[in-house]
């Protein structure tokens, strides 16, 4: 049984646009970031954005009332949500459930047939998503962290058919990509799943923290700190940007990523947008262009959470692409979308990120390849502040949420009645 919980209101006003360039040597003098939505001090006081409004953009207020619904609780550490034909979900919980949510809200057992994660720290089962031809094949998609028999873990990808009933399985099971190499770690795994319009598969992933990993973001021979792209049988797509590079991982689309938590085709342009989390002060949305270098960890805003300069101690440098924009302090943001429904039409056209950190639902007006206004929505999401792990459009028009706790929710967000 669905039940209201809260109502939030919110206001608008106008916002300026800025133009974020794709390679730059020195980042040019500018005035202090504007105090956007967020009045606390940056973490690096001393840095300056590429371009003015490449951070704390204005706030900008939509005048837009809504409640927000729980539509099922009692998941653990939910992580990746998906829609089903006909009223259902499918939602990850990170210790390694699968569960099937039913239009009521009752929670399935949990599905069998997965093979196992390595569900600790940051690991476990990570984001769902449907074949494109479900209806017809029943093929779902999932990433989650996987241990190697030496105790190394990585990123990998499954995909199997879905069998609903009281006791789900999927059948079939063969894991179709493989982040290399592997290494000790527990965290860093990236991991959203993201369709390309041509039917091919983006695979984010993070460069597992630890210093070895960090410094293979920009190895080619390395699968770590890069998005993938790779066919729905986990082949290789014949034009991706270095296929048959002597030495280079030919499944790599871009490159210089700390860890993507989540990305979205933008609904206009077809461009795949992704957000990651930096360290203090570095969080950031870059869309993800074929081939481009993001740059970390040589260039990157803020600082290290430990104190002082980034492993580059530069925020620019000549081939290395610019964020669209960037956070300080952070959000620590996971899951992403481009609203387009009719429920709010004054959303239309926001991108809107989860924020782990902050807490909060941050809505961004984006004009091109411009973010020009910020708003933070569910400041007091009731009983307590939760953590928002991924965010999505379902098939109505609302927006969906996952609340990332040990007794998580599924949220809806629906206009006010």
């Amino acid at each position: 049984m669905m039940a209201a919980v809260l109502l939030t209101v919110s206001a608008g006003t106008a916002a300026y646009a800025f133009q974020a360039p794709q390679t730059t040597t020195t980042p040019p003098a500018q005035t202090p970031p504007q105090a956007g939505v967020d009045p606390r001090p940056p973490n690096a006081k001393d840095q300056t954005p590429a371009v003015a409004g490449q951070t704390r953009a204005p706030e900008a207020k939509k005048n837009v009332a809504f409640d927000v619904v729980t539509v099922a609780e009692g998941l653990e550490n939910p992580w990746g949500l998906t829609f089903l034909p006909g009223g259902k979900m499918l939602v990850t919980e990170r210790p390694g459930r699968l569960r099937i949510v039913n239009a009521d809200g009752t929670l399935s057992p949990a599905v069998t047939g997965l093979p196992p994660v390595d569900a600790r720290n940051q690991g476990g089962l990570l984001d769902v998503l449907l074949d494109r031809q479900f209806a017809s094949n029943q093929w779902i998609y999932w990433s989650y962290a996987e241990k190697r028999d030496d105790g190394t873990n990585n990123t990998a990808v499954a995909r199997g058919k879905l069998v609903d009933g009281a006791e789900p399985r999927v059948d079939n099971v063969e894991v179709i990509y493989h982040q290399a190499p592997s290494l000790n770690s527990a965290l860093h795994y990236g991991g959203r799943l993201v369709w390309n319009r041509d039917g091919t598969l983006f695979v984010t992933q993070g460069e597992r923290s630890i210093t070895p990993g960090r410094m293979q973001a920009q190895q080619m021979d390395s699968l770590l700190g890069k998005i993938v792209r790779i066919n729905a049988d986990g082949t290789i797509p014949k034009d991706n940007p270095f296929v048959g590079k002597e030495g280079v991982r030919p499944e790599i689309w871009s490159l210089g990523h700390r860890n993507v938590q989540a990305a979205t085709l933008h609904p206009t342009t077809g461009e795949l947008w992704e957000v990651e989390h930096g360290t203090r002060g570095g969080d950031e949305i870059n869309i993800s262009r074929k081939g481009k270098d993001y740059g970390w960890p040589t260039i990157a805003y803020g600082i290290e959470y430990a104190g002082g300069p980034i492993t580059g101690g530069i925020q620019a440098k000549e081939g290395m692409e610019q964020p669209v924009y960037y956070w300080d302090p952070v959000i620590a943001p996971s899951g992403m979308v481009f609203y387009t429904g009719n429920l709010f039409p004054a959303w239309k056209g926001s991108l809107f990120i989860g924020g782990l950190g902050s807490k909060n639902l941050v809505r961004l007006d984006v004009t091109g390849d411009k973010v020009t206004g910020e708003e933070r929505l569910l400041k007091d999401l009731q009983p307590d502040a939760e953590r928002i792990r991924d965010v999505l459009q379902g098939p109505e028009g609302a927006l969906y949420l996952l609340t990332d706790n040990p007794k998580g929710r599924i949220l809806k967000i629906v206009p006010k009645k």
